[in-house]
């Protein structure tokens, strides 16, 4: 028993040495790749509205119907129950990893009968043996002394925090998604209704047309082009018909299910308008989004797997050992009978492997190189897709001023021009160009205020999202 103490003390020891640093490199973070500040110029305007880390998106959006679809959403969404899976699975992927540190300790039993005949037997007499044991070991444990072990077990848990930052990112990008598509489907329901009310606007000043020909009062051709401006009208309503409901099927495959018709939104100009937000530094910013800090987990990761390879270049050390009792009668197993042990270290030096080792080296210190281009294009791509949101912050309040006196200027036009014709002064087409131009006026100021929701849904994203 005193050897069986000593041994497990120098076990205890090895431990405890194992539990040294690793070989990876010091990992420092790359410097950042872009300006320290955002673009500026007429396109930005002066930045304002709150800061994008103290809003939720709860509080972000405003709509409420919106909300209870986001939440959907976040129930429902296929591809984000795949990214809550990929968590689960990379976590328990981190827990092998980190077992692997500890000695596995088995307990076996094993009972042993054999009968020997007597002509072979060393009496000449019929013999019957049993042996019964019962041991407690452990079984080819990697003494860890230079932290390959470990590195494997860092680079898991690095890839394991960067798959939970891939959910976040799907996440924040559902939510913009489907804000988006909630929009885009108001912006159409909008369209449609324009188009129905030009049609009946159209149909009854083909009427009065059509009535003034009877009378020799208009021209053939005054009532064929007021039928184009209602053939006109009747093509655009079959269009924004299908628009509507191709932007529903994508909102429902969004969503993940089929959105009730209470959640489904009206007219765009029903849409409550959303929080106006802050970008903040880049250095902030560009830090905070779900998507860099995945890029920086993959590249933490590639540099820990550097300290696997170069470990590799050194002895591994296996412990295999075993403790317990021996009897042959089973009843008396307990009962004072001589206790038995095995200690079986192993130490594994490599000498030659035709270089499998410093290209594995190789292999590791390329991919952690590829990880920092692909961090540092990471920053790059949001530092412009925050560039372009601001940019068009920065103009879209302008075009959308510019747009509604347009439409009440062209709304003008085509009233004076309606007046001129029906006292005879001018021709029809003048009334068929103005309506069309009215026409064209409202619909691009749906466009517009889409494009200004939809910028501060974008910002929303680009930022790297709120809490909640």
């Amino acid at each position: 028993m005193k050897r069986l103490f000593n041994n497990a003390t120098i076990a205890v020891a090895l431990l405890a040495l194992s539990g040294c640093s690793t070989m990876a490199p010091k990992y420092t973070r790359p410097a950042m790749p872009v300006s320290a500040s955002w673009p500026s110029g007429p396109a930005y305007g002066e930045a304002g509205g709150e800061g994008i880390t103290g809003i939720a998106w709860q509080d972000f959006f405003d709509d409420d119907k919106l909300k209870k679809l986001i939440v959907m959403t976040l129930e429902n969404n296929r591809d984000l129950r795949v990214a809550a899976l990929n968590i689960e699975r990379s976590r328990a992927q981190y827990q092998i990893r980190r077992a692997d540190l500890f000695p596995a300790i088995n307990a076996s039993g094993t009972g042993d009968s054999q009968r020997v005949p007597a002509s072979v037997s060393t009496t000449g007499q019929d013999m019957t043996t049993y042996q019964y044991s019962v041991e407690l070991g452990v079984s080819t444990w990697e003494l860890d002394l230079f932290g390959r072990i470990r590195s494997l077990k860092d680079q898991a848990l690095e890839q394991f925090l960067a798959t939970e930052q891939a959910r976040r990112s799907l996440q924040i990008s559902l939510v913009a998604e489907v804000a988006t598509d909630y929009l885009t489907l108001a912006a159409d329901h909008e369209r449609l209704k324009i188009a129905h009310d030009t049609l009946s606007t159209q149909r009854a000043s083909y009427d009065l047309v059509r009535r003034r020909f009877e009378l020799g009062i208009s021209s053939e051709l005054d009532v064929r082009q007021a039928q184009t401006s209602v053939d006109s009208a009747r093509v655009d309503i079959a269009r924004y018909t299908a628009l509507v409901a191709e932007d529903r099927n994508a909102l429902e495959l969004v969503a993940g299910s089929a959105v009730p018709a209470d959640l489904l939104p009206g007219e765009l100009a029903g849409v409550t308008a959303l929080k106006d937000i802050s970008p903040g530094l880049p250095s902030e910013v560009l830090q905070r989004r779900p998507d860099i800090l995945q890029a920086e987990y993959r590249l933490r990761a590639a540099n820990a797997n550097i300290g696997a390879a170069r470990a590799a270049f050194f002895p591994r050390i296996t412990l295999t050992a075993s403790a317990g009792v021996t009897s042959d009668e089973l009843t008396n197993l307990f009962k004072g009978n001589p206790a038995t042990w095995s200690f079986s270290p192993q130490i594994t030096l490599p000498i030659f492997n035709a270089g499998a080792n410093r290209a594995n080296l190789k292999v590791a210190e390329v991919d952690r190189d590829i990880s920092v281009a692909n961090y540092e294009k990471a920053i790059q791509t949001a530092f412009r897709e925050v560039s372009d949101a601001l940019a068009q912050r920065g103009t879209l309040g302008g075009q959308l001023e510019a747009q509604q006196s347009l439409v009440e200027a062209t709304g003008q036009s085509y009233g004076l021009s309606r007046a001129r014709y029906e006292k005879g002064v001018d021709s029809y087409l003048n009334v068929l160009v103005s309506q069309r131009q009215l026409y064209a006026a409202q619909q691009n100021l749906i466009t517009v205020r889409l494009s200004r929701l939809a910028n501060l849904v974008t910002l929303y994203k680009v930022l790297g999202g709120g809490a909640g």
